[in-house]
């Protein structure tokens, strides 16, 4: 399946988030969105990023994700085009707070990463989108 999908992350502890020489983001404790999509597999790539370890660091939200006081809490996913990815993004800029440059190297937006004020805000804004939440598998829960 082909999709796009948003990531529930939450970080416990203000950081800074290293994904190259030049590029460092500094994040405040909360619960952030990811928008993300993936052309081919979307299952697989969800439960990827739900993995800590065994994976190499392509993207930034790899470099994010690696970081011990950050977890994905759920996930949401809709069937879409690539093109929904930066729609997606464009609407949840205006109802949480972007983070400047992250996520969007491939792309004209603001950002693909979003802090909300609460956990709430975050799953209704998904929902309201017309995302589904995504079930992890047994196996890998």
């Amino acid at each position: 399946m082909k999709g796009v999908y948003v990531l529930v992350i939450s970080v416990n502890k203000s950081l800074n988030v290293k994904v190259c020489a030049r590029k460092e983001f500094s994040l405040e404790t909360g619960f952030y969105a990811y928008v993300g999509s993936a052309q081919k597999f979307l299952e697989k790539r969800l439960m990827r990023h739900f993995r800590k370890t065994g994976k190499r660091r392509f993207w930034h939200i790899d470099h994010l994700l690696a970081m011990d006081s950050v977890s994905v809490v759920e996930a949401f996913y809709k069937k879409a085009e690539k093109a929904e990815e930066c729609k997606t993004a464009q609407s949840l800029s205006t109802l949480g707070f972007p983070v400047e440059g992250f996520g969007c190297s491939d792309c004209k937006c603001r950002s693909h990463l979003f802090l909300f004020n609460n956990l709430r805000d975050l799953e209704a804004a998904c929902l309201k989108l017309g995302f589904k939440p995504f079930i992890l598998p047994l196996s890998c829960q």
